[in-house]
């Protein structure tokens, strides 16, 4: 097919999530003078923080540039896990021992958030334990995952077991990997009705979100902060600032630690029952061995493939970047080839020098970000933490408030490195390197 062909009649270039479900409709709000706590950023971090404060007793207001729910909380494909990415050894020899071994708790902690807070809410957001296929792109990497996988987890029990190539039909419907293995706990979410359901308990704990309403400035004052929006100013008592990639000029310092990466998705038309049957025989989320790592599932009606990746030097357009992903889910499946692409869009992850989030106070200027890619459980329980903290009701620290957040000289929020860094990981994974 020309790259014309690939899509659909009914394109869009927004995210599937948007319109599977209908974006909820919000009535405008006044902007108050003051409240004890201002959020910046209405995504999964600001209104998990503001449920907390809220139910507190705090009055509090979250404020976002867009609509709330209009970065990567809804632009994201709905796999939730422990989030961590270095492994323990790394950790380790960076932060010694004891630190390591906190911090992969804090992995597991965002996972066992993510079911309590969809159970004892009540979210109507399609939350379930389907596990993850990790598949290996290259022979050669199959024989080190096998050892990761029988020398078990050092802080966690995970269940995790190796799927050989010649076993593969039974968890995907490809030759292209040559085996995997297979993370049991890991967990689906419909984006699309997560972050609505957890708006609408926020609502109803009493605080307000007021939409296209940018933050320009923070001022300290003697009793807090002036927060200057493009609405007014509003007087605050403490601040949280939950933008991750969306991070820009507001804080600088923040700015210089965050490296807005774009991650590009598309969602397919619908698809025949028995193919769809045929290639994912389960419901589990996928990822691979890749350095420019795929994730791809099923849509939660089994209807669609949303796949994503990074598949540009630099930043790029959906439709650009929907004819690339479009040719490496079809290599992959070849039987996708003539599947045609309904929704194609892109989001900004807040990826940090360390490959791991942060979160932290300075005096009354709270904040959480850098989920680098794992963002909707681990965005979620800082979120809850950091609401926590600032509502008083929190005095043990997380342990990435403990350890320092890098930046690199010359770095200023402009990711100029990013073009040879993709380049690099590009050819890493031709050779599985």
């Amino acid at each position: 097919m020309t790259p014309v062909q690939l899509f659909a009649d009914d394109f869009k270039p927004e995210p599937y999530w948007w319109h599977s479900t209908a974006r909820p409709q919000t009535l405008p709000i006044e902007l108050p003078k003051e409240a004890d706590v201002v959020i910046v950023g209405a995504g999964y971090t600001g209104l998990n923080a503001a449920l907390q404060t809220a139910r507190a007793g705090l009055s509090t207001l979250v404020v976002d540039a867009e609509a709330a729910g209009w970065g990567c909380s809804t632009r994201n494909g709905g796999q939730v896990s422990t989030s961590i990415k270095p492994s323990f050894k790394t950790l380790a020899r960076r932060y010694g021992e004891t630190v390591a071994t906190d911090i992969l708790r804090e992995g597991q902690a965002s996972l066992d958030y993510m079911h309590n807070l969809v159970q004892d809410e009540a979210l109507d957001c399609e939350f379930k334990e389907v596990g993850r296929f990790h598949g290996v792109h290259k022979a050669h990497l199959y024989d080190a995952l096998a050892r990761d996988c029988a020398s078990g987890h050092p802080v966690w029990k995970t269940d995790a077991f190796m799927v050989s190539k010649a076993e593969m039909q039974s968890e995907l419907g490809t030759d292209a990997y040559h085996g995997g293995m297979v993370l049991p706990r890991h967990c689906s979410i419909d984006v699309g009705r997560y972050h609505p359901a957890l708006r609408e308990r926020v609502v109803s704990a009493g605080a307000l979100i007021k939409s296209h309403c940018k933050v320009t400035s923070l001022e300290r004052t003697t009793t807090g902060f002036l927060v200057h929006t493009q609405d007014g100013p509003v007087r605050a008592g403490k601040v949280i600032l939950g933008t991750s990639g969306y991070t820009g000029p507001l804080s600088s310092h923040h700015q210089r630690r965050i490296i807005p990466i774009g991650s590009y998705v598309i969602a397919t038309e619908e698809l025949p029952a028995e193919l769809i049957d045929k290639l994912f025989p389960t419901d589990r989320i996928l990822s691979d061995t890749r350095k420019l790592v795929y994730y791809y599932r099923l849509s939660p009606d089994r209807k669609r493939v949303i796949f994503g990746g990074r598949v540009s030097l630099s930043e790029t357009d959906p439709r650009k970047s929907a004819v690339k992903l479009h040719r490496d889910m079809a290599a992959l499946f070849p039987e996708l080839a003539s599947a045609k692409i309904s929704y194609s869009w892109m989001g900004y992850v807040g990826y940090t020098f360390d490959a791991l989030m942060h979160c932290g106070e300075d005096k009354g200027l709270f904040h959480s970000m850098g989920y680098c890619g794992s963002g909707v459980g681990m965005a979620s329980y800082l979120g809850y933490r950091m609401g926590q903290k600032a509502a008083g009701l929190e005095k043990t620290p997380s342990p990435f408030e403990r350890i320092p957040n890098p930046t690199r000289p010359l770095y200023s929020g402009n990711p100029w490195f990013l073009a040879p860094s993709v380049l690099v990981y590009r050819i890493r994974d031709r050779f599985g390197i």
